[in-house]
């Protein structure tokens, strides 16, 4: 089962793109606060995502940077080369 559920707010102000098959998306990082071990003290983990169709085009339309929102959807990860060595 790969489920997340994240609360974060948003770091810079949307943009609303379309592939070439009409596809809307929006891609933007979270920032999510996590308590550290130390005395209490404040972290933020900055997450990466990405946003399709009528989602999309609703967050661009009523969310913009510093808006809270909460995000479920799945974990994935990719890899690429880069000068022949995997990343």
């Amino acid at each position: 089962m790969n489920n997340i559920s994240l609360v974060g707010r948003i770091c810079k102000d949307l943009e609303l793109r379309k592939s070439q098959s009409g596809v809307s998306n929006v891609r933007f990082t979270l920032a999510v606060n996590r308590i550290g071990k130390k005395d209490g003290e404040q972290n933020a983990d900055f997450l990466n995502v990405v946003a399709f169709n009528k989602t999309a085009e609703l967050l661009c339309q009523y969310c913009a940077k510093g808006s809270q929102i909460a995000v479920n959807g799945s974990v994935s990860t990719g890899s690429y080369d880069k000068d022949g060595q995997k990343v």
